[in-house]
């Protein structure tokens, strides 16, 4: 869920001051390397990637052309799913910045991730992340790099700093409304897949890469393997106990239920994150809850703890099916959005809709 256009104004970085120091610092740092005969370094120790002799150039990134012109060493990671991918590629020593947590890092990650500083929980200043003096820049949310995000896509590229947009914010979506986007094609795996392999050759660690892609591959085909839910319906419930913000049909949960023959209760729209009220939810009456469970403080009921005590005291919502028989599946803010944490959707919804019986 692109956080940000959801209305509250803390979520927004702070007046972007002037950048003209920072900006001498970078020339001032060109400069030095040029007197030196700065041409490619080694990488640095560690990562075991060398430096390329050639740019690299994707055509078309969410529109815009990507042009890379040596292995960056000094990245930042705008959004937590992009960070997670890069630090799975082992690429922590390549990194010196990442912002917009929604959750711990991803389980086995932590030492990787400790390496690189967090330049704020939520949106960093653009003048924060010029600080670290970047060579390459990795969002997961077209509004990270757009106004009133971060900066937009052209404001990095002023100061020679690359950019890298997820696919899965862009292709087959119009974002151009007031919300999360609405999907013109349902999400794929395969566009997660795509986003890591581009990484990895931004990165030049291809078969680090093919290697993750693999990985996350052979757990989605465990989690389905024989998987009969066809008869299970499902809602997904992300955020805000006043007016919840419920999975559309396409985005990152389509991945889920798609994957496990479920059904969706608002598969009905392809607003990313519709805003709904609970009556309607309630006539919906879906056999099991998915909850996002997340750590940031944005909205009321952001917890799965919170999220579960409200179900069950409003009068509204403690007489549905699934809140009468506590059909609850916990997932991460991560999990429900685009990134490789989608898999483990997918593994926990299947375990949970066969431990609750649901199983064909």
């Amino acid at each position: 869920m692109s956080r940000g256009r959801r209305g509250s104004s803390v979520l927004l970085a702070p007046p972007v001051r002037s950048a003209l120091p920072a900006l001498a610092g970078m020339l001032l740092l060109a400069a030095t390397a040029t007197a030196c005969g700065g041409g490619p370094t080694a990488a640095p120790s560690g990562t075991g990637a060398p430096e390329r002799a050639r740019p690299v150039a994707l055509d078309d990134n969410c529109g815009r052309p990507v042009r890379v012109d040596r292995t960056p060493r000094r990245a930042v990671a705008l959004d937590q799913g992009a960070a997670e991918i890069m630090l799975s590629l082992g690429l922590a020593d390549r990194m010196v910045g990442t912002a917009t947590w929604t959750d711990p890092v991803l389980k086995g990650l932590e030492r990787e991730n400790a390496k690189v500083p967090r330049l704020a929980d939520r949106y960093p200043s653009f003048e924060k992340v010029l600080d670290v003096e970047p060579d390459f820049a990795a969002a997961s949310f077209a509004y990270t790099l757009g106004e009133g995000g971060v900066a937009t896509r052209e404001r990095f590229e002023q100061f020679g700093i690359p950019t890298y947009l997820s696919p899965t914010d862009c292709v087959g979506k119009d974002n151009s409304g007031d919300g999360d986007g609405v999907r013109t094609r349902p999400l794929t795996m395969e566009t997660v897949y795509g986003e890591i392999r581009d990484l990895a050759e931004v990165f030049a660690v291809p078969e680090r890469g093919e290697e993750l892609v693999a990985r996350l591959k052979a757990r989605v085909t465990g989690a389905t393997a024989a998987a009969d839910f066809t008869d299970a319906t499902v809602l997904y419930w992300y955020s805000d106990a006043e007016a919840p913000y419920t999975a559309g049909c396409c985005g990152a949960p389509g991945i889920v239920t798609n994957a496990l023959g479920a059904k969706n209760v608002f598969d009905d729209t392809r607003e990313e994150w519709p805003q709904v009220n609970w009556e309607t939810v309630a006539d919906r009456d879906p056999d099991v809850l998915v909850i996002g469970d997340l750590t940031r403080r944005a909205q009321s009921a952001e917890s799965a703890a919170k999220k579960i005590e409200f179900l069950e005291s409003d009068p509204v919502t403690r007489n549905m099916t699934a809140v009468k028989n506590k059909r609850y599946v916990l997932l991460s803010g991560q999990a429900l959005n685009p990134t490789l944490r989608t898999v483990e959707g997918i593994e926990k919804v299947a375990a949970a809709l066969r431990s609750y019986g649901l199983a064909g």
